[in-house]
């Protein structure tokens, strides 16, 4: 009788637990296809907020409308949302309805002071004002296919929350490209407000459209993969007399050119190339009023990248003592002021180990590429700075063009393939719902 009473109790048992098996596979939910298919049927979407940003585009700092039009669509959807976070963020979060981790997803949102040639319906006519002048406004780098995939990804996983296993803070930032003259502004100034705070966010995902990229493509890398970025500038102080008597002053406008000369001597004849690429480049040099005046006065303003921090500061010592012993040299007097600027964009070596198997799904293990590092910056690196990221690139090129034809970032002539946003869409919802699986 035991035994029969043993046996029933085990057979009850095993068809229990496969029932429980069964039901749970049933329940378990297919993110793959759901973002698939969400990431279709919302690319008219996608596509239609992406022109209306790129129609009237708006500068660092100065994001007003389009953080507008950012909190609306976010409200609309029930998430909860914060405004004017670092003057004109956004910031929605989304409760997932299983415990989970808290992933961060970022979208920068600002144009650039570039007059656009492109013949598109919805080229941009906007006029602003950049440091006290009138000048035309674009999204000559692509931000606004960066909100309008990140608003397609929110309202993607808002349809389905409660099979969300943790928490998504999607961060619309401002002022990527920099903040004007004397204010605080984007990634850092966020950082310093709590964004990765309240709840606290584990990790953090952000991308860049590329112009010269294919379609479908995705390029990343472990480690550092954009540069560090200074701002500097220097102050010549000469002697002011006429122009025929040059021996009478001192040339500030004779001492810049070759303090510029001497800044390249450093990169070309004093720094280990061979472990880290470096730059330093002169973007603006001003001085004098009149062809027959020596002026009392030159300036000089530019941009330093590096990709190592030991590197960095070594340059920096090298630049100070080029500066004021050419100065020194012509007579003259020269003053360099070198800023904080952005640190090295970082991708957690880890965290892209553990989601490079997403990025190669999403796009395909021929059209995943790790890459060199490049030397263009990202304050993106802010946020890296205090949690582990992971920062990527996809493809905004005709899959037809010849990369050299595409015209480069920050010019009047960048052009965009919108099929390219599908690639991000489907990306940053599925790094989000694998890192949270695992």
């Amino acid at each position: 009788m035991k035994k029969i009473v043993l046996t029933l109790y085990l057979i009850l048992s095993l068809v229990f637990i496969s029932n429980s098996v069964q039901a749970q596979s049933e329940n378990t939910f297919n993110w793959q296809e759901y973002i698939d298919n969400q990431t279709e049927e919302l690319h008219e979407k996608v596509v239609e907020w992406r022109r209306h940003f790129h129609q009237y585009p708006e500068l660092s700092n100065r994001e007003f409308e389009t953080a507008e039009r950012v909190a609306e669509h976010l409200q609309s959807l029930g998430i909860e949302v914060e405004t004017e976070v670092a003057h004109t963020g956004v910031v929605g979060i989304l409760k997932g309805g299983k415990p989970g981790p808290v992933v961060g997803l970022r979208a920068d949102m600002d144009a650039l002071p570039v007059k656009e040639r492109v013949d598109i319906p919805f080229a941009s006519e906007a006029v602003s004002e950049y440091m006290g002048e009138q000048v035309p406004v674009m999204h000559a780098c692509g931000h606004d296919t960066h909100i309008a995939m990140l608003m397609g990804v929110a309202e993607m996983l808002v349809q389905v929350k409660d099979e969300i296993p943790g928490t998504v803070k999607f961060i619309f930032q401002p002022a990527e490209e920099g903040t004007p003259p004397g204010e605080e502004g984007g990634a850092e100034l966020m950082v310093k407000e709590g964004v990765l705070e309240n709840p606290d966010v584990d990790v953090v995902f952000g991308l860049h459209i590329n112009s010269q990229t294919p379609v479908g493509h995705i390029r990343y890398r472990p480690g550092g993969i954009m540069a560090a970025s200074n701002r500097f500038t220097i102050d010549i102080k000469g002697k002011q007399t006429h122009g025929a008597r040059p021996w009478e002053g001192v040339d500030p406008v004779v001492t810049a050119a070759q303090i510029v000369n001497g800044l390249q001597t450093i990169v070309s004849r004093r720094t280990e190339l061979t472990k880290e690429a470096a730059v330093i480049t002169v973007g603006i040099m001003r001085a004098g009023v009149r062809n027959n005046i020596i002026p009392e006065e030159a300036y000089l303003e530019g941009t330093i990248r590096t990709l190592d921090t030991d590197m960095k500061e070594k340059l920096f010592e090298q630049m100070h003592q080029t500066v004021e012993n050419i100065a020194a040299s012509m007579g003259a007097e020269a003053t360099l002021n070198i800023n904080s600027g952005y640190p090295v964009t970082y991708n957690d070596p880890d965290l892209t180990s553990e989601m490079a198997p997403t990025l190669e799904r999403v796009a395909g293990l021929d059209q995943t590429h790790v890459v060199n590092a490049i030397t263009g910056a990202e304050d993106f690196s802010f946020f890296q700075q205090k949690i582990p990221g992971l920062y990527f690139f996809i493809g905004g090129m005709p899959p037809d063009m010849d990369p050299s034809d595409a015209a480069p970032h920050h010019t009047p002539d960048f052009y965009l393939d919108e099929e390219g946003m599908k690639t991000g869409v489907r990306a940053l919802a599925n790094l989000t719902i694998d890192y949270m699986m695992k």
